[in-house]
């Protein structure tokens, strides 16, 4: 059985979708990380779902830090958030895995969405 694992990103600090933020997909194992793929999220902040096959521990690391440098905003240096690294596990179902990830400059939020 497979499911699909999806994100989307959106900038509160300016409340649109964060176009053009880089994010790695990693598998995790008991020793290692094993980068998956990486992706560039599109005009509407998200990705094309991907298709996961196995389950386990898995991590998506989001580049926010470029994403902000980006834009014509004031920011601290060093930045407060550079890469925001989102860990967790995937079982094998018939349940989809969507998580967004709402970002600004100060803070961040997840959740598991549908």
């Amino acid at each position: 059985m497979t499911i699909s694992l999806s994100t989307h990103v959106l900038d509160l600090n300016s409340g649109v979708p964060a176009e053009g933020v880089k994010i790695e997909f990693w598998k995790i194992d008991e020793t290692n990380m094993y980068l998956v793929t990486k992706f560039i999220t599109n005009q509407d902040g998200r990705i094309t779902p991907q298709i996961i096959e196995q389950a386990g521990e898995y991590q998506l690391l989001f580049y926010i830090g470029d994403y902000f440098k980006s834009k014509t905003i004031h920011l601290s240096k060093p930045m407060f958030l550079n890469k925001v690294p989102i860990q967790f596990g995937i079982e094998i179902s018939n349940r989809n895995y969507h998580i967004p990830l709402l970002i600004s400059p100060w803070g961040y939020q997840t959740y598991r969405g549908s």
